[in-house]
């Protein structure tokens, strides 16, 4: 393929030229409920990006969590989180009074209680004016997003019919998804499915006002879709011929990463890996329609572990560590050539750390796909570390860290003596604050897009960080507040995209 051919592809605006961006995920945001929502904190969040000088924020996978939290293993590739919902907004549509508003911010009762009033309320307005304009959207919202609306909101009645358990412990007739059984399910959870709908609406609703809101500051929303699927999902229970599962709905094989950077005996993540025979076979409708969503929701979409486009890690689900496994090759090119028919003005990430292979990067460069560049991972003392900024490519997308990444300021507060030696070397700054100059080098870098995670903007140290990656507990909890985003940090931002052309 010639460098003309190559760059038809990933040309769509925000690839277009030098840009710089935040990592926040909107639970962090703050506020006054257990987690951020999609309120006047996010609207207040998109102000100080345009003010700062940022046209990108970067957010983790926004569906629907399992009970640790994990953005990477969700209940659906499709529907979005209900706790992100801000229910102010449901307030002053009129659907939700002020007094079970602020009960509900007391923990008088729950968020989903909440919201159960808010559709009684909406649900009596429609029966009684079937023409009012938000029944109307909300009518048409189901009937655009039944390719995956109807089977969600029904996995949800389900799941809650049977006391949150994964589908795999449901009765069988309801598991195996028997027509007869599934009828009869719906009659019965008619107004469950419609409930979980209209929780589906309501997000929906809030995230495209709040992404119209960026986008008319000038500010476009960077997505990330995590390549494989959570077991217990709508999406595996649905469409179980497109995942590797015995008759029983049980793996042989689960996908994961083997030893790297961030764990010695690697990532065992559970999931199911591809049917991807059968995907092909049907000319990849899953992943059209998976991407169908992500181009409703968002501007730029980063495909979390592009490796497995090229190749997976499949482990023997008996290992209880990700060591022993073995690499299944997948078909990229195929798939990839789909999705660009599909959405010509397509615009994605490759996240390609951890074992790149030259077909990886083959696969990457042929799609003209931005990779990315971490400069915690740079100095390991060979001048080689593609990650060190005099390797950087135009074509990436830079980062002083990630979500999986400690702070920077933590980070290099424990390094040894020599580690930050090697820094200041490198750098010829022999003076501290050492995560400044990493921020200002990031920005600098050749790189068409830098990204940097608030707490590195907000100079924050050990015990900010979002995620461990091979651990299980106490991640995806962390929230800033206003006060520590200060008025020195936002001149310094704006200052730093100034400089370096990202503005």
């Amino acid at each position: 393929m010639s460098q003309a051919q190559k760059e038809v592809y990933n040309q769509a605006i925000p690839l277009d030229k030098r840009r710089s961006g935040v990592l926040l995920h909107p639970t962090s945001l703050p506020g006054p409920y257990a987690n951020g929502v999609l309120g006047e904190d996010a609207y207040r969040f998109v102000d100080f990006l345009e003010t700062a000088g940022f046209s990108i924020w970067q957010t983790l996978p926004l569906g629907p969590t399992h009970g640790d939290g994990s953005p990477y293993q969700s209940l659906s590739v499709h529907a979005g989180n209900p706790k992100l919902i801000d229910l102010q907004w449901i307030v002053d549509k009129g659907w939700l009074e002020e007094q079970d508003f602020h009960h509900c911010l007391a923990d008088v009762f729950g968020r989903a209680q909440c919201i159960l009033l808010a559709f009684n309320a909406f649900h009596k307005i429609c029966e009684e004016d079937g023409h009012d304009a938000d029944c109307v959207a909300f009518a048409q919202f189901i009937e655009e997003q039944a390719f995956w609306l109807d089977d969600y909101a029904l996995y949800c009645a389900l799941k809650k019919e049977h006391q949150q358990k994964s589908w795999l412990d449901w009765p069988e007739e309801i598991k195996n998804r028997r027509k007869k059984a599934l009828d009869k399910a719906k009659v019965q959870l008619k107004n469950e499915i419609f409930y979980y709908q209209f929780e589906q609406y309501l997000f929906f609703s809030q995230w495209l006002s709040l992404k119209d809101y960026a986008n008319n500051k000038g500010v476009y929303l960077f997505g990330d879709l995590p390549i494989f699927v959570a077991h217990d999902s709508a999406d595996v229970w649905a469409q179980r011929k497109f995942f590797k599962l015995d008759k029983q709905g049980e793996s042989d094989v689960v996908a994961g990463v083997p030893p790297d950077y961030f764990s010695a005996t690697g990532q065992r993540w559970g999931n199911p890996h591809y049917q991807w025979d059968v995907i092909e076979k049907e000319k990849f409708s899953w992943w059209v329609e998976r991407i169908k969503t992500q181009q409703y929701l968002f501007d730029l979409v980063r495909i979390d572990h592009f490796r497995g486009f090229e190749a997976s890690w499949e482990i023997p689900a008996e290992e209880e560590t990700a060591i022993n496994g073995q690499w299944v090759k997948s078909p990229g090119k195929k798939l990839l050539t789909a999705l660009y028919k599909a959405y010509p003005d397509l615009s994605l990430v490759a996240e390609d750390l951890g074992i790149i292979t030259a077909e990886v990067d083959e696969l990457r460069e042929e799609f003209n796909l931005p990779g990315m560049k971490i400069l915690q991972f740079a100095f390991s003392g060979e001048a080689s570390n593609p990650y060190l900024p005099h390797n950087h490519q135009v074509n990436s997308v830079v980062y002083t860290g990630t979500h999986d990444n400690d702070t920077t300021l933590s980070w290099i507060e424990n390094l040894n003596e020599d580690e930050k030696q090697n820094i200041r070397q490198y750098f010829n700054f022999p003076y501290d604050p050492l995560n400044q100059v990493m921020m200002s080098r990031t920005m600098a870098s050749v790189a068409k897009l830098a990204i940097l995670p608030l707490q590195d903007l907000m100079n924050l140290g050990e015990g900010y960080r979002m995620n461990t990656p091979g651990t299980v507990e106490g991640n995806w909890q962390w929230r800033f507040s206003w006060d520590q985003l200060s008025d020195e940090a936002k001149s310094s931002a704006r200052q730093m995209n100034v400089i370096f052309g990202r503005l």
